[in-house]
């Protein structure tokens, strides 16, 4: 493997190109982050999401024709296993809880500083949930509430099991193939299918479900 291959790739989405450049020149100079491509449409992301397969997308919510929500269902609908972390500068509760519904896997706000915004991507590459502050109520809530009956726990396999308890560590799908001495492909078929089986559309519900289940 070479050392790009192991750097987290991220597809940048966003129909302003003075954006997309700024943050593309930000990630670019950190040597742990490397950009894997951008789009400037929900349907260019779908598209350019299969082809690069990241491990990392920023996506905007306010868009022109298709929005980031609808991209988002989209994408996780797609089978997209990628983290997903919306940047906007809407900061309501029911965009926070649809973009949590829908699959999300972090959400931050576009007044943060440029050095605040790299540190939480970098944090969403390692696997962690990245929320803006002043955002963390509503979305736990919003968390709450998505849960689901507990008994759905025997329909995963002894494997599904385990990698799920290690999702909820916050551990990515590098530390966890690390972990159990599998491929990261095999960790990424995993994950789908618990996603699946649980009625989630991504990491963060299936850590959070997960957490409620062992409280």
């Amino acid at each position: 493997m070479s050392d790009s291959e192991s750097i987290p790739s991220i597809l940048l989405v966003d129909d302003h190109p003075l954006l997309r450049k700024g943050l593309t020149q930000l990630i670019e100079d950190e040597d742990d982050l490397q950009v894997a491509g951008e789009a400037s449409s929900g349907a260019e992301a779908l598209e350019l999401a299969e082809k690069l397969d990241p491990d990392l997308i920023v996506l905007d919510l306010n868009m022109q024709g298709m929005d980031g929500l609808e991209t988002l269902r989209r994408l996780r609908d797609n089978g997209v296993t990628a983290k997903i972390v919306m940047l906007t500068v809407s900061d309501t509760d029911e965009d926070v809880v649809q973009a949590i519904t829908y699959g999300a896997d972090g959400y931050l706000l576009k007044d943060m500083s440029p050095e605040n915004i790299l540190e939480r991507i970098r944090e969403a590459t390692l696997g962690k949930m990245v929320i803006s502050e002043k955002l963390t109520t509503v979305l736990a809530d919003a968390l709450r509430k998505g849960d689901t009956k507990p008994n759905l726990l025997n329909s995963l396999t002894s494997r599904e099991h385990e990698i799920l308890k290690h999702i909820a560590k916050g551990l990515s799908n590098k530390l966890i193939a690390r972990e159990l001495d599998i491929s990261d492909g095999t960790v990424k078929v995993h994950v789908k299918h618990i996603l699946k089986k649980l009625g989630l559309r991504s990491r963060v519900q299936a850590a959070v479900w997960m957490i409620n289940q062992e409280n």
